[in-house]
């Protein structure tokens, strides 16, 4: 075999070639215009752990137990510290009190100061060992003192008794000074005598106190801030514990939730959180529960949707290929019949998509309603007076029975759509009507609605049929409805134009007796709202 080398390029020639596609690329790097996308590698959902909820609520819980117990301190600090004070001084003005009123009956009785008395009362005095007490006479000379004599001016320490020095209160107080300078840190009380005259005072005092509280008061007061804090801290704790708790139960549904989300984002659609309650968890999960079976329905609909149309045009394709491909090899005659068939397979091709398309548009919401107030009455009597000539056609008798008294009825609805929706039911109506049967179409007003029915003397629907003729390209008798034109998704555009007016549709039929569609219409329209 011989090969020709004419063209072939010389080694200059793809090094030429090489430059040129390296200087191409250094251009198109420089070109700013230039557009690239890259889709995005899947990666497995990563299930993040929901503790961090948990963690968080118990730190806030502790943080509100702790700002609780400081505010609760500062107030018993400045509150409940001054009614404490203010209770140790009554205390301690009692004391003074019925010291000096004993003074003054035992002065009475000895008819003046007198060393033997002063000493075996202050035996008697109920003075606690950590309170000073001081006795002066009418002239202000101390008689009687606990604390020692050299905390005392010097000119006085012949006047004072003291306590034996061998004494348990002398040996609890020897270190201790004289009495405190200023009224707030000592209690006084006058001692009178049988006869109400002034004869001396009484003074008392808490060593090393400059606010009348003795040691037991003070190991009182510390035992009681030392008990708020305990509670304080097991406050803590104890909000501490709760709060993991209560935030275990509150993200328990959470997490459910996530779980659940996590099925259907993996391909499980069937799977359900099951949450009820009347609570925002609860209402939550009814919602996302709802929210999966609309996704769910949407879904297989979908699949159900692409097969369905797959099948539908696949129907009167194959029909023309083969009429087509039958004229070509010479096994059909090239004429008019055969021309007419493809004719009608692409008239009906053209229906369908047109169908289709005006359903999605009013689904999508890209057809607007246009709500204006229409007589219902007149619309569905001239609907009944332009079909009847299509219906003597085909030996149907059709009627209109008018059950308003007033023979009108003014109602907000798109008149185009609703038109629509009435002669898809009346033309099925007329499509599974035997010959020489009746179609009734009435009209009545039932409180704030309309009824609108079609009812014919057909062949009826199965009752297991009935929740499925909305569906798309659903048919009762699939072969019968190609024949007779059916697309199989009028009731489905009725459908979907009814909803949009907030309306229903009610279907009633007996086996080889006849259906009964029944719209109910709202007499004002309220705009739907979008979540």
């Amino acid at each position: 075999m011989i090969v020709s080398v004419k063209n072939k390029p010389s080694i200059t020639s793809y090094v030429k070639l090489e430059e040129q596609m390296y200087d191409n690329l250094k251009e198109d790097g420089k070109n700013t215009s230039k557009v690239s996308f890259n889709t995005m590698a899947h990666t497995p959902y990563r299930v993040r752990p929901s503790e961090t909820v948990t963690g968080r609520l118990t730190i806030y819980f502790a943080l509100t137990a702790f700002m609780t117990a400081v505010i609760l301190s500062i107030v018993l600090a400045v509150v409940w510290e001054d009614q404490f004070q203010t209770y140790t001084r009554r205390g301690m003005q009692h004391m003074a009190q019925k010291i000096a009123l004993s003074l003054g009956k035992q002065y009475s009785v000895s008819g003046g100061w007198k060393s033997t008395f002063i000493r075996s009362s202050s035996l008697t005095f109920p003075v606690p060992s950590d309170v000073g007490i001081e006795i002066v006479d009418a002239h202000g000379q101390l008689i009687y003192g606990n604390v020692p004599a050299s905390s005392y001016a010097r000119d006085n320490a012949d006047h004072i008794e003291i306590i034996d020095s061998k004494s348990d209160k002398s040996n609890a107080v020897s270190e201790v000074g004289g009495p405190p300078e200023g009224d707030h840190a000592t209690a006084t009380a006058d001692i009178i005598d049988n006869n109400g005259e002034y004869v001396g005072n009484v003074r008392l005092w808490a060593f090393g106190s400059e606010t009348l509280i003795t040691k037991s008061d003070d190991v009182f007061r510390k035992n009681s801030y030392g008990a708020i804090l305990a509670a304080a801290v097991i406050a803590i704790l104890l909000a501490c514990a709760l709060s993991y708790a209560a935030s275990h139960v509150f993200v328990k549904p959470i997490k459910k939730i996530t779980s659940t989300a996590a099925q259907i984002r993996n391909g499980d659609l069937t799977a359900r959180t099951n949450l009820t309650g009347d609570d925002e968890i609860g209402r939550l999960g009814e919602t996302f529960d709802s929210m999966a079976s609309e996704l769910e329905r949407d879904i297989k609909f979908e699949h159900r949707l692409t097969s369905d149309v797959a099948h539908e045009l696949r129907t009167p394709l194959m029909a023309m290929l083969a009429t087509v491909e039958g004229m070509q090899d010479g096994v059909l005659p090239a004429d008019n019949e055969h021309y007419e068939t493809v004719a009608q397979e692409v008239r009906r091709l053209s229906r369908l998509v047109d169908a289709m398309l005006r359903l999605s548009r009013i689904e999508n919401g890209t057809r607007a309603l246009k709500i204006e107030k229409s007589d219902a009455v007149y619309m569905v009597k001239s609907l009944v007076s332009m079909q009847e000539q299509l219906f003597a056609e085909r030996n149907l008798r059709l009627k209109f029975d008018d059950k308003i008294p007033e023979h009108e009825c003014m109602i907000e609805m798109d008149s185009d759509l609703i038109r629509e929706a009435i002669t898809n039911i009346m033309s099925n109506a007329m499509r599974y009507t035997p010959a020489g049967g009746w179609v009734i179409v009435s009209i009545s007003k039932s409180r704030n609605e309309v009824l609108i029915s079609v009812r014919d003397t057909g062949i009826g629907i199965a009752k297991e049929d009935i929740p499925r003729v909305f569906a798309r390209f659903w048919r009762s008798d699939a072969s019968r409805g190609r024949v007779s034109g059916g697309l199989g998704i009028g009731l489905a555009l009725t459908k979907e134009i009814i909803d949009k007016h907030n309306g229903r549709i009610a279907v009633e039929s007996t086996l080889g007796k006849g259906t009964t569609f029944t719209l109910a219409i709202p007499c004002e329209h309220k705009a739907q709202q979008t979540a």
